[in-house]
């Protein structure tokens, strides 16, 4: 007996944390919280350093290296991933534009 799914595709808006259903303050939140993190692993990962030695560097304790790692968004204010950043060396640098209008 041959059985078929059904699939419904629908395309995204560019923007995976509205997709998600996020309000369009918390989804902007959301994505710069997640490219800091990105880049905090991309450094920990170039650097070659274990959890232990990345959390002595970033001055914070193993287990939040770990909830880095992992992706654990919730637990990292955008105060704390700036402050993480400085002490891995990196520039955080910020850009502020006008957003342009939609045509409808």
């Amino acid at each position: 007996m041959k059985t078929t799914i059904d699939t419904t595709i629908t395309m995204g808006r560019g923007d995976v944390f509205t997709d998600l259903g996020f309000s369009p303050a918390e989804s902007r939140n959301l994505r710069l919280r997640s490219q800091m993190m990105t880049a905090l692993r991309k450094f920990i990962e170039r650097e070659g350093l274990t959890q232990a030695d990345a959390a002595r560097r970033l001055e914070v304790s193993q287990p939040r290296i770990s909830d880095l790692i992992r992706g654990k968004i919730s637990r990292f204010s955008l105060d704390t991933l700036v402050n993480m950043l400085g002490d891995a060396g990196l520039e955080v640098d910020l850009r502020i534009k006008m957003r342009s209008r939609r045509v409808a």
